[in-house]
């Protein structure tokens, strides 16, 4: 959308794996170099994250091809993966897999577990939850608020998936969605919640309330694999302090004015609108691949004085 004119929204638009053991541009239009379709071989290595043999993946482009992978080498459905952590096997949402891996990350897959139905009275107007979703039809609880309705009810957890909201299926729906319909429950009336939890180890540990994600936790080596809904995925080098500090400024905002945190489209936003010249072009962009948001313009105006400020390395 140029910014004040009215937006035009467009439409939405087994080679099989071995198992063995043990995105910068200055104002005036200069961009950065263009990420490459890898053409060397990229294999990751994975576990599921309460235990097994490691395994390895290779030649995927997109979140549900990873998953589909995964099932591959162990044997069970795609449907099974709830999400990924990198690097560690523990539900830690600041290491939460989304588009980007590390060419040296380790991936370990969280499969469903004990299904479980909560009874919740909401007695406040936010519920304390923060939602995110794996890509691939699963929402799940990123955050829970000290203090807040859910975090007194301790049967619910960071990194449940939520199956149903008064016996209605949302399995498919993005977190958006998800959250927009607890945010209408009314309040000071009892709803119910079908989740998953992920499937744990032997040991057990006291429930998270998750922190604050940060795209610097992304990646230990060389460079990452950027995942793609579509097309190839590409290689792209680790993203500078810059453009770190400004994904994360960008998710302060979302919190600000959305009510969300989403480090994921935090960074999407920051994508769409490094080469672009004019908040009108960066307007339009997020139109193009974001616009059931439908961002008020002081966001978007925000937004882009934060890409401005990392492409002149101001932050």
């Amino acid at each position: 959308m140029p910014l004040g004119l009215r937006r035009k929204k467009k439409p939405k638009s087994k080679e099989t794996s071995r198992l063995m053991e043990g995105e910068q541009a200055d104002a005036a239009g200069s961009s950065l170099p263009d990420p490459t379709v890898p053409t060397s071989r990229l294999v990751f290595h994975t576990q599921l994250a309460h235990g097994s043999a490691t395994g390895r993946v290779e030649d995927f482009s997109s979140i549900k091809e990873l998953y589909a992978k995964i099932a591959g080498v162990f044997e069970i459905s795609p449907s099974e993966i709830l999400y990924c952590t990198l690097n560690t096997p523990k539900v830690d949402m600041g290491k939460l897999l989304g588009t980007q891996i590390g060419l040296e990350d380790f991936i370990f897959a969280h499969v469903k577990g004990i299904k479980k139905e909560v009874n919740v009275y909401k007695s406040e107007d936010s519920l304390g939850l923060t939602i995110t979703d794996n890509g691939a039809g699963y929402a799940f609880i990123k955050r829970i608020k000290d203090g807040s309705v859910i975090d007194s009810v301790k049967t619910i957890c960071v990194g449940d998936h939520i199956e149903s909201i008064n016996g209605e299926n949302i399995v498919g729906w993005r977190h958006f969605d998800v959250a927009k319909k607890l945010k209408e429950l009314k309040k000071e009336e009892l709803f119910t919640l079908k989740l998953i939890e992920p499937k744990k180890a032997f040991e057990m540990e006291p429930r998270s309330k998750a922190g604050k994600s940060s795209t610097g936790k992304i990646g230990t080596g060389r460079g990452t694999l950027r995942l793609r809904s579509k097309g190839p995925a590409t290689v792209e080098e680790m993203p500078s302090e810059a453009k770190t500090k400004a994904i994360d400024k960008v998710d302060d905002l979302l919190e600000l004015y959305m009510g969300i945190r989403d480090i994921d489209l935090a960074t999407t936003m920051f994508e769409a609108g490094k080469d672009k010249g004019n908040p009108d072009e960066f307007a339009v962009a997020l139109d193009e691949t974001l616009g059931d948001f439908a961002f008020p313009d002081e966001f978007v105006f925000d937004v882009w004085g934060v890409i401005g400020d990392a492409k002149r390395e101001r932050l």
